[in-house]
């Protein structure tokens, strides 16, 4: 099965996000992704999101029209429920999240 690379991308991180969606109360230190490497992660058309066991016969066709996600990407969720990315700084510079919750 293929799917769009923007989906497989986006995928991968709005299984780890729910964090964002979600109000914080208090700044939580940074947890690193779990994701893996046979497994694509999709987000689709209705906002649902999805993990598939992947092989390696059709390998080369999903990395066309690929693109590595830069470094110093943000992802969320905004207040519609709509997936978003940020390229740029997200920490203050004593390191604490740019955009938790009020202080």
């Amino acid at each position: 099965m293929a799917f769009p690379t923007k989906t497989f991308v986006s995928a991968a991180l709005v299984m780890v996000l729910g964090t964002f969606a979600a109000p914080a109360r208090a700044q939580t230190a940074a947890t690193p992704w779990e994701l893996k490497s046979d497994t694509g992660y999709a987000y689709d058309k209705e906002g649902k999101t999805f993990s598939y066991k992947m092989g390696t016969s059709n390998a080369g066709e999903l990395l066309k029209g690929a693109k590595k996600v830069p470094k110093g990407t943000l992802f969320f969720i905004g207040h519609n429920g709509q997936l978003y990315m940020r390229s740029g700084p997200y920490l203050e510079g004593d390191g604490n999240f740019k955009f938790g919750p009020e202080r």
